[in-house]
């Protein structure tokens, strides 16, 4: 009975897997055409330079605010229409020390508050701001110097309310860099897609724009569980608000070097997510909402559990080799008498099995988007050891951050930054 239930799990996860990825390939080449218009379109000055002003939250970031803020003054837009607003909350550090070398710049504001977590440091920023379109650039991170005339010709269309960058990682050079290397330049297509659906509902730290109308409506940033980007952005999707993708506006952001401060990282992430999606649950299977609502959140929700049963099997599956093993030993004695090697391709020798080939699709398709996904973010179809270590060791990391996260989630235990 136990059997057939882990078979009928498989094929039910296995199913939602195979359909995500044909629904996101096929809404990718039903919109190629648009994206096409979106690359040339590329490079080209916006018809209306808004006001923007970008706020800089900044928490213990003495050794990256500097770069972060270097970036944003090097930004290929009008001096007169960016206005930068760096806010000290409460470091221990030399943070304040560093803000003090960009007094002399007319286009940076800066100020020191007592902590109280990243949202407290945006909501004060709104009230120093007037501009048109307001942003928010997490300190660890640096923009391309053409990013924001890029998401400038997003707001050319009244109805869209907050535009989200692609993010790449800054320089990787460990083997867990380039994992999360592979991983950003999946969301970056990811993202995209989810942007032609109307179904973001995440507005990255690293340099998403809104509309200055969108905190007057809905109201200003919340803590969140620790990630008030994404419950912004499910804010928004419930008040029916656009939110775009500008896939050619690049912010590049430092990644995590050690498995432990990755897995605090990811814990926050997916912590977050389950928690908001509890927040938002009214959201689920709701034909007003749309993509989000009818497939996008609920398979975002399954995919979690799916990370958890797939790795929790393999260890299961492993032990139960392993047990096999034994007995056999015990049964039979050692023998390592080496046994001549043999290989045959037999087309019948092939296992056809349901599970086994629809694992084997849904790898291809995995790695078809990975593919797809690199040509995005590179400009070009590249392969290289990043992509070796991604889908050799992805599959074994990320279950460590998802079955902690859920744990968390279950018994309320709170996450923290680092």
């Amino acid at each position: 009975m136990l059997g057939n239930l882990s078979d009928t799990i498989t094929y039910v996860l296995l199913f939602i897997s195979l359909y995500f990825e044909v629904f996101i390939l096929l809404t990718y080449v039903e919109h190629r055409p648009a994206m096409k218009r979106e690359n040339a379109r590329h490079g080209s000055k916006p018809a209306y330079y808004p006001s923007v002003s970008i706020i800089v939250p900044c928490w213990n970031e003495e050794f990256t605010i500097g770069g972060t803020l270097h970036s944003l003054l090097n930004l290929d837009y009008p001096k007169n229409k960016l206005e930068i607003i760096a806010i000290d909350d409460g470091s221990t550090d030399g943070t304040w020390a560093t803000l003090q070398k960009f007094t002399s710049y007319p286009q940076i504001k800066i100020f020191h508050k007592e902590n109280g977590g990243k949202h407290t440091a945006l909501n004060f920023g709104l009230t120093q701001s007037q501009s048109e379109l307001v942003g928010c650039l997490d300190a660890d991170s640096f923009v391309h110097k053409d990013a924001l005339s890029t998401i400038a010709h997003y707001f050319e269309d009244k109805a869209t309310m907050a535009v989200t960058p692609s993010v790449k990682i800054h320089t990787p050079e460990t083997i867990l860099q380039m994992i999360q290397s592979v991983e950003y330049g999946w969301g970056i297509f990811i993202r995209k897609i989810l942007s032609y659906l109307g179904a973001l509902y995440v507005t990255p730290g690293p340099f998403s724009i809104f509309r200055r109308t969108v905190f007057a409506e809905v109201g200003n940033y919340r803590h969140a569980h620790n990630t008030e980007d994404m419950e912004l952005a499910m804010r928004m999707q419930a008040h029916h608000m656009k939110i775009a993708n500008a896939h050619n506006a690049v912010v590049y952001t430092v990644a995590p070097r050690t498995l432990p401060k990755l897995i605090t990282q990811r814990v926050r992430w997916t912590y977050g997510f389950i928690k908001n999606v509890i927040d938002y649950k009214f959201i689920f299977f709701r034909k007003q909402y749309g993509n989000l609502g009818i497939f996008i959140l609920p398979v975002a929700s399954v995919s979690i559990v799916t990370g958890i049963y797939v790795i929790s099997q393999s260890i299961i599956n492993t032990l139960i080799s392993l047990s096999h093993f034994i007995q056999k030993i015990a049964i039979t004695g050692f023998d390592f008498t080496p046994s001549a090697p043999s290989f045959s391709l037999d087309l019948f020798s092939i296992n056809t099995e349901f599970v086994a080939l629809a694992s084997g699709i849904a790898f291809l398709g995995t790695f078809i988007m990975i593919l797809v996904s690199r040509k995005m973010a590179n400009g070009k179809l590249t392969f290289g050891m990043d992509l070796v270590y991604f889908t050799t060791l992805y599959t074994f990391i990320a279950p460590l951050w998802l079955v902690k996260a859920v744990y968390n989630a279950l018994f309320s235990i709170k996450t923290t930054w680092r």
